[in-house]
C-alpha cells in the first residue's frame, strides 16, 4: 500500500458531499517509538494492564490496519474503547498526533467495519445529542414516564452490555436570551461571538449567562449569533467527519462579524481550534483555519483581562477537574487556576489525577459503561482525598458524569464551571 494518505474516492461520496482527505498516513504512525510513556496517562491501560488498550498498542493496530495485515474489525473493539482524552498525547516526547490518529482510525472503522444498522443508530444518537431542542424534548419524555436512567434498550442498540448513565435534569426554566448584544462595561476591547452549543445550551444556560458577564465585566461586548447548531464535536470524534464539517461550515457563516468566538466547552473548543485539520485538502481548508485562529476558550480571554476586586469574599475550597480537551486539546492548564486564585477567600486544592479523564468522554460513558465507570470511581476517589466542598470543571460531559458519581457515592460536594464560581463573586450574572 502506499505511504501516501488513505483516501475517500471521490466518486464514493454522496454528490453533496466534501472531500475529505482521511488524515491516517504512514508518517504519522511511524513517529510513535513504543517507548511506553504513555502507558500511565492511559486510563484504559490503567484499567486493564492490556497492551491493546494502550495508546502505542493502537497506533500499532492502525498501522497493522493501515498496511493491509489485518482487518479494521479487528481492532475496532480496541479502538472503541479508547476515550479519545489525548492524556498520551501530552505524555508523548515524539509529538505522535495521537488525536489526528484516534479520529481517522474512527472514520475508518465506521465505514469499513460498523454494520449498516449500528451506524444508523449511532448516528441518530449524535443527533439528537446536538439538536437541543431534541434533547430537552427526549429528557423531558423520560422524565414524564418516571425514567431516570438511560434505557438498557438504547444501550443495547449501541452496542453496550449495559446502561450506567443518569438522565440529567432540564433547568427549571428554558434560558433564552433577551438581546443578541450585550454591550461591555467601559470601552470595548473587542466583539466576541459566543457558541452556544448542543448540551450547553440545553442543560447549563447558568454558564452562558456567567460567561457573559464576566465577559462584558472585562471589557468585551458580546454577540449571540444567530443560527449556530453544533460545532462538530461529537461528529469528528466519534468517525463521522463529513457531518461535523457541514456544522462546521455553519458557524463559518454564523460568526463572520466578530472578532474572537468565544467556547466555554472545552470539546467544543479543541474541535473548532482544529478546524483547518478537519478540512484538510480541500477548498475551505484556509476558511477553516482562519476561522481556528478566532476560536478562544474562555479561560484564555478572562486570564487576560485586568479584571476588578471581585465583591464578595465566601470562603470555598476547591478542587479543579482538568478537562480533557482543555488541558491536551487546548493545552489551558494554568488559566482557570489563576482566574481561582484570584477570588481572596478561596482555597484550591490539587486532586491527584487532576488531567486523568473522568470517564464522560462524550458519549463513551453510553458506549462503553464498564470502563467509564472505572474512570469516575478513580476520579470520585481523589476529590474524596482533597476534602473539597466545590468541583471546578469546565466541560458539560465531565459535570454531568462527575455530579452523578459524587450523588452514588453520597458525598456533599457540588461541581459547577470556573465561570460560574467567578460570577458569583463578582456579581455579574445577568
Amino acid at each position: 500500500m502506499s505511504s501516501g494518505h488513505i483516501v475517500i474516492p471521490r466518486t464514493a461520496l454522496p454528490a453533496h458531499s466534501v472531500y475529505y482527505p482521511r488524515m491516517l498516513n504512514k508518517q504519522d504512525l511511524q513517529k510513535c517509538i513504543h517507548c511506553g510513556l504513555c502507558l500511565q496517562a492511559c486510563p484504559t491501560y490503567i484499567a486493564t494492564g492490556q497492551e491493546a488498550e494502550s495508546p502505542r498498542g493502537r497506533i500499532y493496530l492502525m498501522r497493522q490496519a493501515y498496511e493491509g495485515r489485518i482487518e479494521w474489525a479487528q481492532a475496532r473493539p480496541h479502538i472503541d474503547a479508547c476515550m479519545g482524552c489525548l492524556g498520551c498525547q501530552t505524555a508523548c516526547p515524539s509529538g505522535v498526533p495521537y488525536a489526528k490518529l484516534i479520529e481517522a482510525a474512527r472514520a475508518e472503522i465506521e465505514t469499513h467495519a460498523r454494520s449498516p444498522i449500528s451506524r444508523f443508530v449511532r448516528r441518530h444518537a449524535i443527533k439528537n445529542f446536538t439538536t437541543p431542542h431534541r434533547l430537552r424534548l427526549l429528557l423531558r419524555i423520560a422524565r414524564a414516564t418516571g425514567m431516570r436512567r438511560a434505557p438498557r434498550w438504547m444501550a443495547k442498540l449501541l452496542g453496550a452490555a449495559e446502561s450506567a448513565v443518569q438522565l440529567p435534569a432540564l433547568p427549571p426554566k428554558t434560558w433564552r436570551p433577551t438581546q443578541n448584544t450585550f454591550p461591555a462595561q467601559g470601552t470595548p476591547k473587542a466583539r466576541v461571538g459566543l457558541l452556544l452549543g448542543c448540551a450547553m445550551q440545553a442543560l447549563f444556560d447558568r454558564v452562558h449567562r456567567a460567561t457573559i458577564g464576566m465577559l462584558t465585566l472585562a471589557g468585551y461586548e458580546v454577540h449571540i449569533p444567530r443560527n449556530q447548531g453544533c460545532c462538530g464535536a461529537l461528529w469528528v470524534h466519534n468517525g463521522y467527519p463529513r457531518e461535523a464539517q457541514g456544522n462546521a461550515r455553519r458557524l463559518f457563516q454564523a460568526f463572520r462579524e466578530v472578532d474572537y468566538i468565544v467556547v466555554n466547552a472545552a470539546g467544543c473548543g479543541s474541535t473548532m481550534k482544529e478546524y483547518g485539520m478537519l478540512f484538510q485538502g480541500t477548498p475551505e481548508q484556509a476558511v477553516a483555519e482562519a476561522f481556528a485562529q478566532r476560536v478562544r476558550d474562555v479561560h484564555e480571554l478572562l486570564y487576560e483581562a485586568d479584571l476588578p476586586a471581585p465583591k464578595r469574599a465566601d470562603s470555598l475550597c476547591v478542587t479543579y477537574h482538568d478537562a480533557c480537551h482543555l488541558v491536551h486539546g487546548q493545552g489551558i492548564r494554568q488559566q482557570p487556576r489563576a482566574l481561582l486564585q484570584r477570588l481572596p477567600n478561596l482555597k484550591l486544592v490539587e486532586m491527584d489525577g487532576s488531567d486523568m479523564c473522568c470517564g464522560s468522554a462524550g458519549i463513551y460513558n453510553l458506549l462503553q459503561p464498564k470502563l467509564a465507570r472505572d474512570a469516575l470511581q478513580r476520579k470520585i476517589q481523589n476529590i474524596r482525598n482533597t476534602g473539597a466542598t466545590l468541583v471546578a470543571s469546565a466541560n458539560p460531559g465531565c459535570t454531568l458524569w462527575i455530579r452523578q458519581g459524587l450523588q452514588e457515592a453520597n458525598l456533599p460536594v457540588e461541581v459547577l464551571h470556573p465561570v460560574e464560581i467567578l460570577a458569583k463573586a463578582y456579581e455579574v450574572m445577568p
